[in-house]
């Protein structure tokens, strides 16, 4: 298989870290006033920096799959949620500090200078996108996101998209950039490469494979009282180059589940003419899936993800998962290609009754030699618990394997924190962390 070319990490960061220097020097340099410090300058500085940010939020968020391969969906997603506070910020610092320095010029109050600046051009349409990125801000606190639905969340937070193209006009006429053909041409380019990217890969890329590979609902498979499979068949499958360990963004095209999309992992290798995906009933959106019909058509988008077999670095590996964190670590357990004694399953369960694909896993065990760990019971019990102790108690050593964890957040980040206390490189640890 040809390997696509990606993003490191640290080549992206670099890359933006680049850009950033950029607007910050066209911020300080390219008013035609003299620029000393206070408001004035607070109020170019942040909303160069702002309007960069807003650019690459929309890029690193397209699913392109130079930086979705190259740097991972959970890493891409901690940064979106880092840098959205700052960005909403820097927006709200620049509309404040930009009226305070107008009320100086002019020799006015707060009132008066913000009825003037909203009536410059485009400064009405850029206001209202900054109230719609505080609002989506808001939206996104984790204590108010928790209350709503995924799918209302999933569809307010594409407000963002309309807030960005609200502020573009008024940036190429504020005064970082207006008469400056160069700089003009530079930050247009910028935004059109951001929204294109969001168009090909979110909406003309998800759209073709529907009609190129028409995948259907073949059929459902009850795994236990709580998860199903669904497997389904297509065309020209094998074109999606899907890796074992990625995941797509899936929408089944029915009345009641077309709205959202979810990331699910692939939970068994794919082939020329079928998929198949496992899901565990977590809210409403989750359990209507459950009851989809054989014939439903899915549109999905993908495939996404680094926890792939390109990270390993080690002649071991352990994989190691929680609850439906086993779909990507069941299909790394068949298809990695290791000498059997080299390859070990861990799958941490709450009681039998939560345990897939185990007659699957003891059959690829049995054909490989590789070894399957089945953790069972209260997660407080001894001869249960997951750390970096425990590991090496189960496999020896730790610093000869690639460790690939999928597991629930509370588990996953005790069993992180215990490898990073105990010496262990990062660089060790591959996972993917899914949050609705």
């Amino acid at each position: 298989m040809t390997r696509r070319w990606t993003f490191s990490p640290r080549l992206l960061l670099v890359v933006l870290a680049g850009g950033a220097l950029v607007a910050l020097v066209l911020a300080v340099a390219s008013p035609p006033e003299r620029i000393v410090l206070g408001p004035a300058l607070l109020a170019h500085v942040s909303g160069m920096l702002a309007g960069y940010g807003a650019a690459v939020m929309l890029i690193l968020m397209s699913r392109s799959p130079a930086i979705e391969h190259g740097v991972g969906s959970d890493r891409l997603a901690r940064w979106h949620s880092r840098m959205g506070p700052v960005i909403i910020g820097l927006a709200v610092v620049h509309a404040v500090t930009a009226v305070q320095a107008w009320a100086g010029i002019r020799g006015t109050g707060l009132v008066a200078a913000t009825q003037e600046v909203l009536g410059w051009p485009g400064l009405l349409a850029a206001a209202l996108g900054l109230i719609l990125l505080v609002v989506v801000g808001l939206g996104s606190l984790r204590w108010l996101r928790r209350r709503l639905p995924y799918e209302h969340w999933h569809l307010f937070h594409l407000l963002t998209y309309l807030a960005v193209a609200l502020g573009f006009t008024h940036q190429l006429a504020g005064p970082n950039l207006a008469g400056n053909r160069a700089a003009q041409l530079g930050w247009s380019l910028l935004y059109a490469y951001a929204f294109a990217m969001v168009i090909r890969y979110r909406l003309l890329q998800p759209l073709h494979q529907l009609w190129r590979h028409r995948l259907k609902v073949e059929h459902i498979v009850r795994e236990s009282g709580d998860v199903v499979s669904i497997v389904m068949s297509g065309a020209h499958l094998d074109e999606l180059r899907a890796e074992p360990g990625q995941f797509f963004r899936w929408r089944f095209l029915t009345r009641t589940t077309w709205p959202a999309s979810y990331p699910f992992s692939l939970s068994a290798p794919p082939t020329n003419d079928r998929l198949r995906i496992t899901i565990k009933a977590l809210g409403l959106g989750t359990r209507l899936l459950h009851d989809l019909h054989p014939g439903t058509v899915a549109l999905a988008e993908g495939p996404y993800g680094a926890l792939t077999e390109r990270r390993r670095r080690h002649r071991r590996v352990l994989l190691i998962a929680g609850g439906v964190g086993i779909t990507p670590m069941r299909v790394l357990f068949e298809t990695l290609d290791l000498p059997g004694e080299d390859l070990t399953l861990i799958y941490r369960a709450p009681n039998e009754e939560a345990v897939v694909f185990r007659e699957e896993l003891d059959e690829i065990a049995a054909r490989k030699g590789a070894r399957v760990i089945y953790l069972i019971g209260a997660s407080d019990e001894p001869e249960n618990l997951l750390n970096a102790y425990t590991l090496r108690g189960m496999v020896g050593p730790l610093r000869d394997y690639d460790i690939y964890l999928c597991a629930p957040p509370r588990l996953a980040g005790r069993l992180r924190e215990s490898l990073l206390h105990t010496g262990h490189s990062r660089r060790q640890l591959h996972e993917e962390q899914f949050t609705f």
